[in-house]
């Protein structure tokens, strides 16, 4: 059962504070006027008062002995009642003709079957894109509350919201299953192969991707292709269903994994986290090649195109500063967080580049991509840098 908490179910808190029992629970004389004209004795006068203001408040008809006693207190001092009456009804039937003496005055009409389908249509909705089961009771309790219907019990949204996500996701799993042709379905069922001697299986190196250099997190990379084309598979699966099944399956040992009885469950999540896992080896690998890239292209202009500036000519014409031997920058200084840092280049580059250009220069003459990553130095980043 998905914890009430974790949801926008209307409840009582556990502390009322005294602005809210003044804002939300105090009857006004109109409807103190009206509670009394529809009951005949004090206890029922307040067990009429203290359910319409809860109602008013929550959407729906709490137990009487759920009503926390500071409420009861408040409405019953706002009655003018004695401190000695309690708020009961006699029978089930008085209980059920106030709760209709309610709905009149609010205009609500009651109606179980169309609230449930209302509620069931809107889990239904969502889950072809929300998985986590507090979203879509969520979306079902704000399809309710603009609509105007009286919320039902949080058990009966909890069971709708359980049966309706399983169908969905059982359609995707098979879907997804019927895609994955017989030789990568061997491929994906190898990584849950235990190895004896390390205890070891290639789902959990699957899951700790290499944080070393570039050619291990290239072979990586080809290491994920070679599973087959997970992007086909999961066609037409939102991406947020393909996130959370990959985060399942990232929280699933070999053994759980292994013990699925739904095959097709099983391949899915699979085909999910390596999917996840590839877009962000994909993304890492291409951020460092188009690093590399960008910096061959800056040292090859360098050498070949730029000029230093004239530091007996006064100001740049930028008019910032005057040029001096310390306009580029030198090994370990002028680091600026978001921008080009000196010692991502290797120490004999820089010194070989650094006698023939200088910031404003470059950035003159520089690609629009290379201008980006050349700062514009001026004295007061100089002086803060050294500091």
């Amino acid at each position: 059962m998905t914890p009430i908490d974790r949801t926008a179910y209307p409840r009582f808190k556990r502390m009322i504070m005294t602005r809210e029992l003044a804002d939300s629970f105090t009857p006004s004389n109109e409807e103190i006027e009206w509670a009394r004209d529809m009951t005949l004795s004090d206890p029922h006068l307040l067990a009429l008062a203290v359910g319409l203001k809860s109602y008013q408040r929550l959407a729906y008809f709490p137990k009487l002995d759920e009503v926390p006693q500071v409420v009861v207190e408040h409405v019953r001092e706002a009655l003018r009642l004695p401190a000695d009456v309690v708020a009961e009804v006699d029978a089930t039937r008085t209980a059920k003709r106030h709760r209709e003496f309610i709905r009149t005055r609010l205009g609500v009409k009651y109606n179980a079957a169309k609230a449930r389908i209302l509620a069931e249509e809107a889990i239904r909705a969502a889950a072809q894109a929300k998985d986590n089961p507090a979203d879509l009771i969520n979306v079902a309790l704000d399809m309710l509350i603009r609509q105007g219907c009286e919320l039902p019990g949080y058990t009966t949204l909890d069971e709708a919201t359980k049966t309706i996500r399983t169908q969905v996701n059982r359609g995707f799993f098979t879907a997804t299953a019927a895609r994955i042709g017989p030789a990568h379905r061997a491929g994906l069922e190898r990584l849950m192969v235990v190895d004896p001697a390390t205890r070891r299986s290639a789902f959990d190196a699957l899951k700790a991707p290499p944080l070393g250099r570039f050619k291990e997190r290239l072979q990586y990379m080809l290491e994920l292709d070679a599973l087959g084309p997970a992007e086909v598979w999961l066609r037409g699966i939102p991406p947020g269903k393909v996130g959370h099944f990959a985060g399942e399956a990232r929280v699933t040992d070999v053994a759980d994994l292994s013990k699925m009885k739904d095959d097709a469950k099983r391949l899915t999540l699979l085909a999910s986290l390596i999917h996840v896992l590839r877009t962000a080896a994909r993304d890492e690998v291409t951020d460092r090649t188009c690093s590399a890239s960008v910096w061959r292209s800056f040292i090859a202009k360098a050498a070949t195109g730029w000029k230093t500036c004239e530091k007996s000519a006064g100001p740049n014409p930028s008019g910032s500063w005057r040029c001096s031997a310390r306009c580029w920058p030198r090994p370990g200084r002028h680091r600026s967080p978001g921008r080009w840092k000196a010692s991502m280049v290797p120490l004999a580059t820089r010194r070989a580049a650094a006698p023939l250009t200088c910031p404003l220069s470059a950035r003159r003459t520089a690609s629009p991509t290379t201008m980006r990553r050349i700062p514009l130095w001026t004295p007061a980043r100089t002086a803060r840098a050294r500091r």
